[in-house]
Order: structure tokens, then C-alpha cells, then sequence
């Protein structure tokens, strides 16, 4: 499992303990993001509070947590989330990108690998990418 950790710290906090100071994120998979797409519908700012809240594994926050967290360590943990989970959109083309082309991009994968909706849907947006480069090189 690929995960990442930052240390930026949040605003405010005290320096007692470097643990308090530091969070573990895990890279988003196509079945979350989708997920997000649907939930969030035309709110970016959903969109982005949803992208953190997911991928946070330690500490684990609610939507209200993460929306009550300050703007710039939300952007800054949304900034590590994107990398992660090899996304380097803004988040509109993110929002546009997740509905119709991530359906047809599953459907070749399935069908090209010979997997399972299920096993496409584990997969990071970084990865499908990278499936889809590879099938496109070799039809050339």
C-alpha cells in the first residue's frame, strides 16, 4: 500500500510532540474519486475537502474536521494528495476528468487486461494512466 507523510504544521499548534505535527496519507483510487465526483457534484470546495478527508489515514477526520482545518494546510494536504495519487489537474479539470473519460479509461483496462470492474476501481488515477500510455505505445 502506498501511502505518504507530511509535516507541515497546522497553524497554531503546539511543537510538544513531532507526531502531533504530522499526518499519513494513502494515494486516492478511482472508485474515490468517483465516489467524490458524485457526492460533491458542482462543489469544488467539496471536491477538495472530500480528496483530503479520503486519503487521510492517520489522523482519521470527518468532512466537518477537515472543513474546519485552516484553508492553507487543507490546500497544502490537497497539494500532497494530488501527488501521491499521481493527479497534476487543478481542480475543475479533476472534476471534468472523473466523470465520462474515467468510465471509457476503466472499461479499456478491463478489457485490454482482462480485469474485474472491482480491480480497475483499486487502481490510482496515476496508474491508469500510466496502463493507458503502455496500451497506446504498443499499438503503435
Amino acid at each position: 500500500s502506498l501511502a505518504g507523510e507530511s509535516g507541515k504544521p497546522a497553524e497554531g499548534a503546539q511543537q510538544a510532540a513531532p507526531a502531533q505535527n504530522c499526518v499519513r496519507l494513502r494515494p486516492l483510487t478511482l472508485r474515490d474519486l468517483q465516489t467524490i465526483a458524485r457526492a460533491a457534484k458542482e462543489n469544488d470546495t467539496l471536491v477538495a475537502t472530500l480528496m483530503v478527508q479520503q486519503a487521510l489515514v492517520e489522523p482519521q477526520l470527518s468532512v466537518v474536521q477537515v472543513t474546519a482545518l485552516h484553508a492553507g494546510l487543507v490546500q497544502y494536504l490537497l497539494e500532497q494528495v494530488n501527488q501521491i495519487s499521481g493527479i497534476a489537474t487543478t481542480e475543475d479539470e479533476l472534476t471534468t476528468a472523473i466523470a465520462a473519460p474515467l468510465a471509457k479509461a476503466s472499461f479499456i483496462l478491463a478489457r485490454e487486461f482482462g480485469w474485474t470492474p472491482q480491480q480497475v476501481n483499486e487502481l490510482t488515477l496515476g496508474q491508469v494512466l500510466l496502463h493507458l500510455q503502455l496500451l497506446q505505445n504498443g499499438h503503435e
